[in-house]
Parts: C-alpha cells; structure tokens; sequence
C-alpha cells in the first residue's frame, strides 16, 4: 500500500504537500462559505494538483473552458431535451466523443478528463426536480477558478527545487484512436442512462468510478485500474471512518478536522506521487476522501452509513462496468478501423 521500497525526491515530497494542502484549502473553503455540492471545492484541486505535477496556463485552460463548456450544454441540455430521453442519450454520446477524443490526443487529457466527469455528474443531478441547476452550474464553474487560483498560489508557495522533465509524447494510430474515443464515449452514456433509469441520486461515488475506469481508454488498462480503485475506495472509506470515530460528536468543528483531514490526503498523495500512473491506489483514495467529506459531512448526514454504502456501490460499479467495458472492447476490435492494437 505505502511501496516503501520507493522513496520520495524533494519534488515529489513537495507535490504531496501541494496536493493535502490544496484540497484541505478548498475543503475549508466550501464548508466556511456554507457552499453545496463541495464535493466541487475538493475533487477538483486533487484532480488539477494530483495529475498535473505543476501548476502552468496550459492546464489551467483547460479546466475553466471544461467546466464553462460543461455548464452551457447541461443549462441548454436541460432546458430544450429534458423531455426527451432518447434524444437526449443520442447527444450526449456526441458531447462525451467529444470529450475521449480529446482525452486520447494527449495534449487535451484534462480537458476531456474533468469534463467527462463534470457532464455526467452535471447532467445526473440536473435530472432531479429538487436540484437547483442554476446554482449547480454556478458552483462547478466557481469551483474551477477556486481550484486554478489554489493550484497556482500553492506552486508559488511550495515551489519544486529543480526543473521536472516533460513526459514523453505518445503517438497513436488513428485506429486506436477511434477506439478509445468510441469506447469511452459508449460507455460513459451507457453509465449516464442507467443511473437516470435505477433514479440512482446518492450514488456518487459509483457514477465517478465508472468514469474514471475509463480513463485508461482501453480494456487492459480498465482491468487493472479496477483492482487500484476497489483498493483505493476502501482504504479511503477506513480513514474517513477512523477520523469520523476519533472525533465523534465533534466532526463538525473544522479546526479539529481540518488538520486529520490533511494528515490522511498526504497519505493518500504520497501513494499516488510514488505509483506515477496518473490514477491508482493513492487517487483513489484521495477522491473518495474528498466525496465522503465534501459532500456527505454535514449534520444531518451519517457518514459511517454512507461510507459503508460507499463501499457496496462501488465495488458493484466496477464488475458491471468491467464487463460491459470488455464487450464493447471486443466489438470494436471486430473492426480494422477501430481495433485497439496493431
């Protein structure tokens, strides 16, 4: 779980100070502010800080135009289809081709990684006649400038102590290509319409794992993502339950849990910083830290309960979409122009 037969550089000690601290920053943020869905306001500095080592204009492009973009076809989706399943189903295949097609390019992968989870996620809640889309749309895009200016204000104050080297470019057949984006795009509606269908609201935790299985963009790459991230949600689950049983009625108080909610995202960073896979066991964990304390801490919420249906849901999203994903897989493969390999 902690590899400790790899030991941390000075950069990445100081990405995992970037990463605890940004997200507790954000978490502290939304809850001061009394913000909903802050889930927002601590997902996200985790998914800027953990997947882009440091802060630079290219990524912070991203992710505003993501969510921007996000919120105009959710008010425009919601607005003129809401009516209509089916051909709402059909459009949203389109907007996350979209968003795999940018993802496979390389260049744009966190373009269409935050905007495939803020669609979908998006899109859901919006679904529910209690959601107030206005205010959803609104906080997701504050929650992208809040996340910029605290990736930005944490690189300038923890700063690396030597130049990092660019990763290596990749360079994909066409072929592959348009089957990562039709693999993703497929499942990723397929996802969409069955959480409308089951009316799966408290079930977010699952609908971001069938995501981010994904976000390999291929079969072998989902398999092995699956086990990390069945690690990773129950590992995160244990510390929110063991800070939750240490603090009991006093869960609330944030200057108690402010700094047992930054010991246990460094944790998870370090792990995440040593794997170098973009999304593993460290990820994993620290997402599902931030779902269980940004958006199900509150007074009249019990997180042990949530936590444990954390577990349940998730573990239950992985094999369903794991089997679907190998289907599709298989069936794309059928075709020259869209085989995975060679």
């Amino acid at each position: 779980m902690f590899l400790p037969h790899m030991s941390l550089t000075a950069n990445d000690l100081r990405q995992c100070l970037r990463i605890a601290t940004g997200s507790t920053l954000g978490f502290a943020l939304c809850k001061v502010m009394g913000w909903d869905n802050g889930v927002f306001f601590v997902v996200t500095p985790m998914l800027l800080l953990g997947l882009v080592p440091v802060m630079n204009g290219h990524a912070a492009r991203q992710l505003i135009a993501s969510n921007v973009l996000c919120g105009i076809e959710v008010g425009l989706l919601g607005g003129i289809l809401g009516a209509h399943p089916i051909a709402m189903s059909l459009l949203v295949f389109v907007l996350f081709l979209h968003r795999f097609a940018s993802m496979s390019k390389g260049s744009l992968f966190l373009y269409g990684a935050n905007g495939v989870i803020s669609l979908s996620i998006m899109l859901h809640f919006a679904s529910y006649p209690s959601t107030d889309v206005n205010d959803l749309i609104t906080l997701n895009i504050m929650a992208s400038f809040t996340s910029v200016g605290i990736a930005y204000l944490m690189k300038w104050l923890i700063p690396d102590v030597e130049p990092r080297q660019p990763p290596p470019a990749q360079d994909k057949q066409p072929h592959r290509m348009r089957h990562e984006a039709l693999l993703g795009a497929t499942m990723a509606t397929m996802s969409f319409v069955v959480f409308q269908l089951f009316d799966l609201q408290d079930s977010l935790s699952a609908q971001a794992t069938s995501l981010l299985l994904l976000f390999p963009m291929h079969w072998n790459g989902a398999l092995g993502y699956a086990r990390k991230r069945a690690y990773g949600t129950i590992v995160g689950v244990c510390m929110g339950l063991a800070v939750q049983i240490l603090l009991y009625d006093w869960a609330e108080i944030l200057l108690l849990l402010l700094p047992l909610f930054w010991i246990c995202v460094m944790l998870c960073a370090q792990v995440h910083v040593k794997e170098r896979s973009g999304s593993g066991i460290g990820f994993g964990s620290m997402t599902t830290l931030g779902i269980l304390f940004g958006q199900y801490l509150s007074p009249n919420s019990d997180m042990v309960f949530s936590a444990m249906y954390r577990i349940s849901s998730i573990l239950g999203a992985i094999v369903a979409t794991l089997l679907v994903v190998y289907l599709v897989h298989r069936l794309l493969n059928s075709f020259a122009a869209t085989r995975f390999g060679v």
